[in-house]
Parts: structure tokens; C-alpha cells; sequence
């Protein structure tokens, strides 16, 4: 019996859509149409290539009244924010912008005996395994670099977001991409990890859990199969002494509760320095409470429900442990709290990292709230996690921005500004929050291999 992806809609708990997964031979038989169109598509000139994905982009823009209330019905988002067009074109276009100076050629030297240059080669085939979170901007992370460096990309999305990839494939075919350089696939988790085993794919693209990332690094065993990864997070905020505390409360409230709190870099927990400590609470809670949880489809709702019920059970979970254990929960259940997706914000004080709530992913709307004394102390609880992708550092003094960013485990340092991932920049992470780049200079070299020329020529 053929196995059925169904995506529930944490509007209601109805089921929104559902699609059929391909047999292992079918799964197979996609990649290898990948391979076998992947040649001709690298031979076409960079700049067409780039055309193509950039007019696959704007087909994906001329959709966008359809993708919003779809993001809204799949994933809880607020249909009042406006989908997520503006940060996919910015990072499409950013790599479309870069593409030629960052895979020219490498020229080592020439002279009279040798000519000598290293050049960047697609990898070939190109899996991406994108989340439900942001379906759109973090698929063309790698989607648009693939392609215009000159892979062929087969992706598949997560379950919660099954229609975004049928979205963006779509577009890309009516703006000209060919159908099997860009496809994308519903797969089931085994012949997913059959597929990464029998060296279907030239590099693994993943985003999500720590836990899928390990199955990724597992099925690519032995293959030297290039696996990059993008996993858990506790984002940490610090709030210095110096800090413009209003801009800090509202970007890191913000940053921690918007999306239902469900962003790879969202703010999980903050430290503020003891002397703004009970000012930025108190400021933290009139914000909090002024939220609109409600149906995203309404454009009064500020936050809407998480994905999916489990995602908010676990949550709960972790504010009840956390509450038992001492701390001070400083918001009201909201009445519009069903018990189920629908969730109230919740700020928590008094906490420690003995809790849960400040040591594991919670990727919802909670956040924790520590006094601090240093820059010491800060370094030494923000980087008391097993995670590390972005931290947010709040200060006038940019140098001491640096000072401290430089102590800190991480993939990305902020000062003023949170949750934002900026496409001129390397897309990275340590610890378990995963490896590799995406992005930027380096994302293009992540996505193909160095291939060196060592050419002697003949005199006489």
C-alpha cells in the first residue's frame, strides 16, 4: 500500500494535503534523470543560468497572494505578515549578484613554461531537505546557488509545508528551468536514507532536527557523500548596561516570539544586565500581552498557532517543568489557548539552566530571562549549550560587540539586531547546532569542488 504524507492544519486539525510518496525505483529513477540533465545544464553560460533562476524567483513572486493564506493553513503563520517573498527574492538575488566573481577562476600564476588555476566545479546532484518553518527562504539558500553554479537540485520538504516545493518547482519550470534539473520529490524517510546510501546525490543539503540531521550523517557513511547541516538552536541575548532598551526589549521579544517563536535563529533565552534587568521585564510583559493569538487567516492575529500540536505539547511540557522547578511564568493564559496548537506567549523568570526550557530547543513562543553582573558571566551562560548558531548582543560600543562575540560559541554574532539572516554573510553553525555554509561567498564554494590545472606547455 503506498505510503501517504498528510499535512494537518493547525488552524483546525483538518488535513489541508496530502501526496502519495515515490516507490524506491521511482526515487531512483528521479535522481538519475537529475544526473543525466545535469551536464548540459552546467555547459549553459553562468549568466544564463542565472537568468533562469532569477525569472523561476519572480514566477515564485507572481504567486504570492496564492503561497500566503497556504503558509497560514499548513503552518500557523499570519497571514498580516505577508509570506516570506521579500527575504526569498534578497537571497536569490544576492547570489545571482555573486555568482560570477565567486566562481571564477583561480589563477595561481603564467609564465612562459606553465599556466596554472583552480576552478569551482559543480558538485553534480544537489538533495535539499528544507523546513516547515520558513519552506521558501530556507529552500533557495541552496536551491538558487545550486543551480546557477550548475547542479541539478532534486528537493523534498518537510511534510508540515508539503505544497512549497511543488510551489517553487513549478515557477522554475514555467521561467524555463528544466523539469529534471529541478525537481521536486515526496519521499519517505527510508528510501530517503536509501537514496544518500546508494550515492544518488553529490551533496545533502539538510535543515531541521538534530536527530534528522545524525540520520543524514548516518546514511551517507562510507559514501564521502558531502552532508551540510543546519539544526537546533537556543539563541542567546544579551543586554548590556549600555544598551538601548527599548530597541533591545522589542528586537528580542520579537525575535523570540515572532513566527509562534518556530525560527531556526530565534531568541530561546536572555541575559540582561542586572541594572535594566526589572525595566526590560516589565517592558517584555506590556508587549507579550498586547499580542492577538488567534486564526492566521485573520489579519487582527499577531501569532497564530504552532505547526502542529505535538510541537506546542512539547512547549508546555517545558514551561510546566520549568515553573514547578521555581520559575515565574508572567503571563495569563490567553483565552484563545485551546490547549492544543493554539498557545500563549510566555516570558519565565527566576529560571536556571537546570531546566529544560533553558537548555533545549523549545522552537515556541517561551523565553527565559536571566539578571547578569558581566560580560563574564553572559559569556559563560550563553555558552553553556549544546547548540550555537546566532547570538544577539546589545551595546553602543561596538568594539566590546566584538570582544565579547569573539568568546562566544557561535555561528553568527548580532549587535542590535536579531533573527536575521543576512545572504552577504556565511550561514553557519557549531556544536549541534550542525556544519558547513550557506550563502555568500562560501556557500557557492560549499556547493561545488575545487578542480586544479596544472598545465605545462610545449616549447621549443
Amino acid at each position: 500500500m503506498a505510503q501517504i504524507l498528510r499535512c494537518i492544519s493547525p488552524i483546525d486539525g483538518s488535513v489541508f494535503v496530502e501526496r502519495e510518496v515515490l516507490t524506491r525505483d521511482a526515487a531512483f529513477a528521479a535522481a538519475g534523470r537529475a544526473r543525466a540533465a545535469q551536464a548540459d545544464w552546467a555547459a549553459r553560460p553562468l549568466q544564463e543560468r542565472v537568468d533562469l533562476v532569477m525569472a523561476g524567483v519572480a514566477a515564485v513572486g507572481a504567486m504570492n497572494d496564492e503561497i500566503v493564506p497556504e503558509l497560514a493553513q499548513m503552518m500557523g503563520r499570519p497571514v498580516r505578515y505577508g509570506g516570506e517573498f521579500g527575504g526569498f527574492n534578497e537571497r536569490a538575488s544576492y547570489m545571482a549578484e555573486i555568482a560570477e566573481r565567486a566562481l571564477a577562476d583561480i589563477s595561481v600564476g603564467e609564465d612562459e613554461a606553465f599556466r596554472r588555476y583552480i576552478k569551482r566545479i559543480p558538485h553534480g546532484v544537489v538533495f535539499v531537505v528544507a523546513p516547515w518553518n520558513y519552506p521558501y527562504m530556507t529552500a533557495i539558500n541552496t536551491v538558487a546557488p545550486a543551480l546557477i553554479a550548475g547542479n541539478a537540485v532534486v528537493l523534498k520538504h518537510a511534510t508540515q509545508t508539503l505544497l512549497a516545493g511543488e510551489r517553487m518547482a513549478q515557477a522554475f519550470h514555467a521561467a524555463g528551468v528544466p523539469e529534471d534539473v529541478f525537481q521536486n520529490v515526496f519521499l519517505s524517510h527510508d528510501v530517503t536514507s536509501d537514496l544518500i546510501a546508494g550515492r544518488a546525490f553529490d551533496f545533502v543539503n539538510f535543515t531541521g532536527s538534530v536527530g534528522g540531521g545524525q540520520a543524514m550523517e548516518r546514511a551517507a557513511a562510507g559514501t564521502f557523500t558531502g552532508v551540510g547541516t543546519e539544526l537546533g538552536g537556543k539563541d542567546p541575548g544579551y543586554v548590556m548596561e549600555d544598551a538601548d532598551l527599548e530597541a533591545a526589549v522589542e528586537t528580542l521579544i520579537d525575535g523570540a516570539m515572532f513566527n509562534s517563536g518556530q525560527c531556526c535563529c530565534g531568541i530561546e533565552r536572555i541575559y540582561v544586565h542586572e541594572s535594566l534587568f526589572d525595566a526590560f521585564l516589565a517592558r517584555a510583559v506590556e508587549i507579550v500581552q498586547g499580542y492577538k493569538l488567534g486564526n492566521p487567516l485573520d489579519p487582527e492575529t499577531t501569532i497564530g498557532p504552532m505547526a502542529n500540536v505535538r510541537f506546542a505539547n512539547e512547549v508546555r511540557a517545558q514551561i510546566a517543568e520549568a515553573v514547578a522547578d521555581g520559575a515565574v511564568a508572567h503571563t495569563e493564559t490567553f483565552p484563545e489557548d485551546d490547549g492544543g496548537a493554539y498557545l500563549t506567549p510566555q516570558i519565565l523568570t527566576n529560571v536556571t539552566h537546570d531546566m529544560r526550557v533553558m537548555r533545549d530547543e523549545s522552537f515556541g513562543p517561551v523565553v527565559g530571562i536571566m539578571k547578569v553582573s558581566s560580560d563574564a558571566e553572559a559569556v559563560e551562560l550563553m555558552n553553556d549549550s549544546e547548540f550555537g548558531l546566532t547570538a544577539s548582543l546589545w551595546t553602543g560600543d561596538v568594539n566590546r560587540a566584538a570582544r565579547v562575540g569573539d568568546q562566544i560559541q557561535t555561528g553568527t554574532v548580532f549587535m542590535n539586531r536579531a533573527d536575521y539572516l543576512d545572504p552577504g554573510l556565511c550561514w553557519t553553525g557549531c556544536k549541534n547546532t550542525g556544519r558547513g555554509g550557506g550563502l555568500s561567498v562560501i556557500g557557492y564554494h560549499n556547493l561545488t569542488r575545487p578542480k586544479s590545472y596544472h598545465l605545462k606547455k610545449v616549447t621549443s
